[in-house]
């Protein structure tokens, strides 16, 4: 026997037992994946092409250089050179000719094709992104994307957006718009903005998120424009004008002067228009809040979640006075807002239309009728006297349901009101509606599906767990569930459909919280709070009762 055929019987025995092996273990079948087996076969591809072997296609570019490949893989990569190839004209063709690209990025390109990578720099990537964006290749495009958006300031994110804008990036393009809007006051100092053509300026000026401090710098913008061309340009200046909004700055006589002495708009009869509704419509707020006619114009601009703010109220130990503070959730600072002369400490605290923050009774711990509001989205803010109310209050409840403020018991815990009164905001009065069935003060009030709630307070020299509420369209009280705990100076919050009931205060100071959920008509308890508190002031903001 020779041996070649040993070999093969011993191959044959050893392939025999080792079956045997394997179906007694009862062995299963296993997935097994090389990682590496595609870098391996781009790096042997990229190679047979440098070598220009098997390739069976040409590039040539305007030029004269020409670029090698493989058809079947360009195919796979690219749906323009799949559509192109699929061609029956061009499908046998060994050479093509290809005019929209320069013969350096069609390299750079097919190399990215072969590779997986690409290398974006601030010389290539005007050129790179145009050229991805024919031949179709969307990680390039992102990447040319991402690489611009990360050079985006003040000084080239107009032209950034022009590119954006060109090549449909959408992402990119809102990038560019939101640092302009955020950026506006150091976008306006560019040579890109002087070079803007007048619908571009509208655009921008017209925006209701524009972050801007003061509007003059809005108007100041538009002369700066208007003048780095005054020829071309002043016909414009009434079409821009359309979208500064002076009646805001027409609160600041001063700053209006200014404005209304400037040279370009005394020669122009629309642009007095505008100066002229700017004066009324401020003369006209100075004696009516709520009914006047509110045009773009007459609104503040609003950027981002900016508008979105707390105020807070601060009691003086050394003065009767009482000291308010902003503080911004978004960027969690705080800064001075306009004081009181007196201590609103007992007070009641309602807004309306997210604007007009209202101050109601409770005048240096005593009852009063005064009231005093608190426009916040005036430039130069400041507490205003607005009309009495019909019944001495401190401690008192405060509700807004339709655009009216009802003012809800308060008094003290030896002679608490049941009375309720309303503000009416059409007529600028107070007058009374339906008393509640209970006397209350240190209430809390919640409003929640169309109704006025007044819940817990303190009555009968003890403190209360009932709750009533109020229908405006019966003018009548109606009582609902009591609370698992008497709570006076509660803090009462409506988020998603739900009225909690937090805090307070019955013998002892209160951490509990209680959720009331109208479809079922109970009370139920959540989670404390880490810390008591009483008389919490209680704000529902993006999703949070806090």
């Amino acid at each position: 026997m020779s041996v070649k055929e040993m070999d093969t019987i011993k191959a044959s025995s050893c392939e025999n037992n080792l079956k045997q092996v394997l179906k007694s273990n009862e062995c299963e079948p296993t997935h097994f994946r090389n990682s590496f087996h595609s870098d391996r076969i781009l790096e042997d591809l990229q190679s047979l092409r440098k070598n220009e072997v098997l390739c069976d296609i040409r590039f040539e570019t305007d030029d004269g250089c020409t670029t090698f490949g493989h058809k079947i893989v360009l195919m796979a990569a690219s749906p323009y050179f799949s559509a192109m190839f699929s061609n029956f004209d061009e499908r046998n063709e060994d050479l093509v000719n290809i005019r929209e690209l320069d013969s350096t990025i069609l390299q750079v390109l097919v190399d990215y094709i072969y590779t997986g990578e690409i290398m974006v720099t601030k010389e290539n990537v005007q050129v790179l992104l145009p050229a991805a964006n024919v031949l179709q290749l969307e990680y390039v495009i992102n990447a040319c994307a991402e690489f611009l958006q990360k050079q985006l300031d003040a000084s080239n994110c107009i032209g950034i957006r022009a590119f954006a804008d060109l090549h449909n990036c959408t992402e990119l393009l809102a990038s560019s718009e939101t640092l302009i809007k955020k950026q506006f006051l150091e976008v306006v100092k560019s040579d890109e903005f002087l070079s803007l053509s007048s619908e571009d300026v509208v655009k921008i000026i017209s925006c209701n998120d524009l972050a801007v401090p003061y509007e003059e710098k809005v108007f100041e913008s538009v002369i700066k424009w208007v003048k780095k061309d005054l020829d071309q340009r002043k016909d414009f200046l009434t079409e821009l004008m359309e979208h500064v909004r002076l009646p805001i700055i027409a609160s600041r006589p001063d700053i209006l002067l200014n404005i209304v002495n400037e040279p370009l708009l005394k020669n122009n009869p629309k642009c007095k228009d505008f100066v002229i509704e700017a004066y009324h419509f401020n003369l006209q707020k100075s004696v009516q809040y709520f009914t006047i006619p509110q045009t773009i114009r007459c609104k503040p601009r609003q950027f981002g979640d900016s508008h979105k703010v707390i105020l807070m109220f601060n009691r003086s130990d050394t003065s009767p006075k009482c000291y308010t503070e902003w503080y911004d959730p978004v960027t969690k600072l705080r800064e001075k807002a306009p004081g009181m002369n007196d201590c609103r400490h007992t007070a009641g605290l309602g807004v309306i239309r997210d604007q007009f923050v209202f101050a109601i009774g409770g005048v240096n711990f005593l009852c009063s009728q005064s009231v005093t509001m608190l426009d916040v989205s005036s430039q130069s803010p400041s507490w205003v006297p607005m009309a009495d109310m019909v019944v001495k209050r401190e401690r008192l409840g405060i509700g807004v349901l339709d655009d009216c403020i009802y003012a809800v018991g308060g008094g003290d815990p030896k002679h608490p009101l049941n009375s309720v009164e309303v503000f009416d905001v059409s007529i600028q009065k107070w007058r009374l509606v339906a008393s509640m069935s209970t006397e209350r003060c240190d209430l809390g009030v919640g409003v929640l599906n169309h109704r006025l709630y007044a819940v817990g307070g303190a009555g009968n020299g003890k403190s209360l767990k009932s709750v009533e509420y109020y229908d405006p369209t019966l003018d009548t009280w109606t009582p609902v569930a009591e609370m698992s705990t008497n709570r006076q100076g509660v803090g009462v919050g409506v988020l998603d459909g739900l009225m909690y009931a937090i805090g307070g205060y019955n013998g002892k100071y209160l951490k509990s919280v209680e959720v009331y959920r109208p479809s079922d008509g109970v009370w139920s308890s959540v989670a404390d709070m880490e810390i008591c508190r009483y008389r919490p002031g209680v704000v529902a903001l993006d999703g949070f009762c806090m």
